[in-house]
């Protein structure tokens, strides 16, 4: 794949480690999709779901999508982007052993937080991104894995439970999320993962929303 287009200011061959990404739902699937743009295989991604009707309003799932793995879907789509793009497909993330990057993805902080806690002395990641998003505001939390400090406080950001999210919702119970939030989450945590393979640091907290027009981003001293 020709990535001429930016391989002076990010080459992909700099780092040659696995990449996670756990769930390819509205935010893992853009994240896959930018990360195979930017030139990056050896992906490992986990999702057992299947593709909606719904899912083609704000995942990068289309209609002909509907009704396949979204593991299988998403892995069409990435070979169309590169069709020499390395992609290790799991049905679903059972304590599998992480290394390198991983972002997490998945509808369930109470599953995150259980990642996160069984990662605790992982020494093989290196960096770990967590997304989220509600309806017109995204939050995204990192931790470089070194870093006890940045460790703990992702792991703080995460002590909530699923009942306690105050993520809209319909009239019907549907969830609600506009493809503009999902876009700007990822956008901002793919540039904060370049910043760690540039410089070695991170943004930990980043709050957006698309609506007030307003980003936040900083570290912890």
């Amino acid at each position: 794949m020709d990535i001429s287009k930016h391989m002076e200011f990010i080459n992909p061959a700099t780092y040659d480690k696995k990449i996670h990404i756990i769930g390819v739902g509205a935010i893992g699937s853009r994240v896959a999709e930018i990360l195979v743009r930017l030139g990056f295989s050896d992906l490992h991604i986990y999702d057992f779901d299947t593709v909606e009707t719904a899912n083609v309003t704000n995942q990068i799932y289309n209609a002909n999508h509907v009704g396949m793995l979204k593991t299988n879907a998403i892995f069409s789509i990435l070979s169309q982007i590169n069709p020499h793009v390395k992609v290790t497909l799991h049905s679903k993330y059972t304590n599998q052993q992480l290394s390198g990057v991983v972002f997490l993805c998945v509808d369930s902080i109470e599953i995150r937080k259980q990642i996160v806690e069984n990662a605790l002395t992982n020494i093989a990641i290196d960096v770990m991104f967590d997304l989220r998003m509600r309806l017109t505001d995204g939050q995204g939390y990192a931790a470089i894995w070194s870093n006890p400090k940045q460790v703990e406080a992702l792991l703080n950001s995460m002590q909530f439970t699923d009942a306690e999210d105050l993520t809209p919702v319909s009239a019907c119970g549907t969830t609600l999320s506009v493809a503009p939030t999902i876009l700007t989450i990822v956008s901002y945590q793919i540039m904060n993962f370049i910043s760690f393979l540039k410089s070695r640091t991170v943004k930990q907290v980043i709050f957006t929303d698309v609506m007030l027009f307003s980003t936040q981003a900083f570290s912890y001293k």
